[in-house]
């Protein structure tokens, strides 16, 4: 047997019970993997407390990503064996001690990279990724809003811009989640409690305003990061930690400046195997690199999930939190 934290209906972060569960065995195409680390992230607390459906019903495991050791190989792989270390980021079933998955949605972890910090990256280093090269294309001279800088996705995404070239604007709620952000690449750092961010924005810029606007927060910052684009700007929407963006007019866009908008998901990105290759390689090579470091800024036992997810949504931890087996 092995334990797992499952949801047997929506709710607070109560919902969330340690039990035993029986992982089962790896058929074809699929392998049986021992975490040996498991990334926390807000979507988690969507599907814990209803906002998203929960996949394939109650009851339910969440987690996103996690890293772990191949224990069993089922039939048709020949690229994976007993030993291997791997890390992944799919749409639930991480908060367990042992898992079957299926072998195409899993990267091998090259040396270099602890399993805590594959753990740590792979849905939020994934994210930055085709955020900054796929969504919109930063490149040098480009200015980028990014709001929770702070935030896992913020501290990764931060770097990865700077080295880029951006001018790279955030947003967060305190002095010290300033300071964190500054030394995770951003410039800027506005303290969206005590100022408007839109009037801060146009301060640092110029009135120029920024080429793309990184949004994760939602109803909160709706349709505000909108007055932050210049012409022809991208609105890239990728979260909704505030709560969803309600219905507004196409003719808005419009009107703030022809602007774009998009509501992009890793897992439509990710979808075809090579654009997981791809994308998991483009990661590791950065951080390889040292442009991007990986640091866990919080660490909890698995069993502990719930008070993981209380202090997540009370914003009461920063970076990169994990849960350990």
């Amino acid at each position: 047997m092995s334990k797992a934290i499952r949801i047997h209906a929506n709710g607070g972060p109560e919902v969330l019970t340690y039990e035993d569960t029986d992982p089962g065995q790896p058929g074809s195409g699929q392998i049986l993997v021992k975490h040996t680390a498991i990334g926390l992230n807000f979507i988690d607390v969507y599907h814990r407390s209803g906002l998203y459906p929960p996949p394939g019903g109650f009851p339910l495991i969440p987690g996103s990503e996690a890293a772990g050791v191949v224990v069993e190989v089922g039939a048709d792989i020949d690229w994976l064996k007993p030993g291997d270390r791997i890390a992944y980021a799919v749409t639930t079933g991480a908060y367990a001690e042992q898992r079957v998955i299926a072998a195409d949605r899993v990267v091998r972890v090259p040396d270099g990279i602890s399993d805590e910090q594959a753990a740590a990256m792979m849905l939020k280093g994934m994210t930055a990724e085709y955020l900054l090269r796929r969504t919109f294309k930063v490149k040098a001279g480009d200015t980028i809003l990014f709001h929770a800088a702070a935030g896992g996705v913020g501290l990764i995404l931060g770097q990865w811009a700077k080295h880029l070239g951006a001018t790279v604007i955030g947003t967060a709620s305190s002095t010290d989640k300033i300071e964190l952000a500054k030394a995770h690449g951003f410039d800027h750092v506005i303290n969206y409690r005590e100022q408007d961010f839109v009037a801060g924005v146009l301060a640092i810029t110029g009135g120029k305003k920024c080429d793309v606007v990184y949004d994760s927060v939602g109803n909160d910052t709706f349709p505000a990061s909108l007055d932050c684009l210049k012409p022809l700007g991208m609105f890239a929407s990728f979260g909704q930690s505030s709560g969803p963006i309600p219905p507004f007019s196409m003719s808005l866009l419009a009107q703030k400046g022809s602007l774009f908008a998009t509501r992009p998901t890793l897992f439509v990105y990710n979808a075809k195997r090579e654009d997981l290759e791809a994308s998991a390689a483009a990661l590791f090579e950065i951080v390889l690199s040292g442009a991007v470091e990986i640091k866990i800024n919080q660490r909890y036992a698995l069993k502990d999930a719930g008070k993981a997810h209380s202090d997540l949504e009370g914003r009461r931890t920063t970076g990169t939190t994990i849960l350990i087996p």
